[in-house]
């Protein structure tokens, strides 16, 4: 079942006696006044909740829900981490009504196949915004899907200053660089703190260089979203992503400038 919210283009027109008038429909003579997006929401209903930041639909479908990361709870495959519970309850008891309407992004589904979509109540509370804002999920804005940034940074703020959730949490207070590689949880979300000292570039990336041992990744294609790189030299500055690393040597992939924060 699909509810429809669309914002047309508007029109301006004038006929022959100078008579104005807008509408959503084009003509030979009508003038663009205002384009917006067009956006739709589909309503659905939740099966159940798988944790945090994923949904299943009556379908068998999984929702991933955009702009934002939740700590993983314990499975089979991973160590849960703290905050992981709290965040799948808090998102189990919202949906208890279980009807909710989902609305995409440019890009609808991710490589494991799931549903990729920023959530809404019936009431239009949007539940990826609200995870943010009371500390249960971090910001983790991917390109190309760059709807409602702004209002999921202003959130994420919002539970920073007021250190609710993680945010208050030992596991997720900043760590210095040279810490990182000794660091039992980098496999996790980390909050770094370092100051770049260079820049490197390769085939596909820009690197921002921390120290010998870690660097920063950014794909050429998303540079367009970024300040000029070089500002970031000499700055202290705390980045958040999750490490990878190859042999004794630490990358850090940050997508979107909300992932570096200036201190």
């Amino acid at each position: 079942m699909q509810a429809n919210f669309v914002w047309a283009d508007i029109y301006r027109h004038q006929d022959n006696n100078g008579n104005i008038s807008y509408s959503d429909q084009a003509s030979p003579t009508s003038t663009l006044v205002l384009s917006v997006q067009k956006t739709y929401r589909y309503k659905h209903t939740v099966k159940r909740v798988y944790d945090g930041d994923t949904v299943i639909l009556e379908n068998g479908k999984r929702v991933r829900l955009l702009g934002l990361n939740t700590p993983e709870i314990e499975s089979h495959y991973r160590q849960g981490q703290a905050g992981g519970i709290d965040a799948k309850e808090w998102l189990k008891e919202k949906l208890t009504s279980s009807t909710v309407f989902l609305e995409y992004d440019k890009q609808q589904k991710d490589k494991y196949g799931r549903l990729l979509a920023h959530v809404f109540l019936e009431d239009g509370e949007h539940v990826n915004q609200q995870l943010i804002k009371l500390g249960l999920a971090t910001l983790s804005i991917i390109p190309p899907n760059l709807r409602y940034s702004v209002e999921l940074q202003q959130a994420e703020l919002m539970a920073e200053n007021k250190r609710v959730g993680i945010w208050s949490m030992t596991e997720y207070q900043p760590i210095a660089v040279e810490v990182l590689p000794n660091n039992k949880t980098r496999s996790s979300w980390q909050r770094i703190l370092a100051k770049p000292t260079a820049l490197k570039e390769s085939r596909k990336y820009i690197r921002l260089i921390l120290n010998d041992k870690v660097d920063i990744r950014i794909a050429k294609q998303n540079l367009a979203l970024f300040p000029e790189l070089e500002g970031y030299i000499g700055k202290s500055l705390e980045i958040r992503g999750w490490a990878s690393r190859s042999k004794d040597h630490y990358s850090i992939l940050i997508r979107h400038p909300s992932a570096i924060i200036s201190r």
